[in-house]
């Protein structure tokens, strides 16, 4: 299970998060789309950097010393995770566009949360909170935009 969810967790990377809205953007019937996530990805993100900043609060495996993480830290900030965040945005602009893909893409979205997690690279609290930031910033870009 952790070579799986090392793979799974890069979804709400930076480099892929971008390739899934430059995929998106590359699709002339899904431009729309490609738009849409980018920008709610992009928004979200100036809220967990600034939230991160704010708060710094340590990973798990810097603030206790006996958790081992089983990825690399991206930095040493935990909340909020910005891997849930991406995860959530994204998938939340495609469940908008879509609904029938709904539950696959938002499990697959709650999948990669879960991941930073297991892999000791978050708390649960980082996870929720990156997440929600990200499925509220989708909603508020799709009201915008429609």
């Amino acid at each position: 299970m952790d070579g799986s969810l090392r793979i799974v967790t890069h979804l709400g990377g930076g480099g892929l998060s971008i390739a899934i809205c430059l995929s998106f953007l590359a699709i002339p019937t899904c431009r729309h789309v490609g738009v849409l996530a980018a920008l709610a990805n992009l928004l979200s993100h100036f809220v967990v950097q600034l939230l991160k900043r704010t708060v710094v609060r340590s990973r798990p495996s810097i603030r206790l010393q006996h958790v081992v993480p089983l990825a690399a830290l991206p930095d040493p900030w935990s909340f909020p995770s910005g891997h849930g965040c991406a995860a959530a945005a994204i998938g939340m602009t495609i469940a908008l566009e879509w609904p029938i893909v709904t539950v696959p893409v938002l499990g697959l979205a709650a999948i990669v949360g879960a991941s930073r997690v297991y892999l000791r690279i978050h708390y649960p609290t980082d996870v929720v909170v990156g997440q929600l930031i990200g499925g509220i910033t989708a909603l508020l870009v799709r009201l915008m935009l429609p």
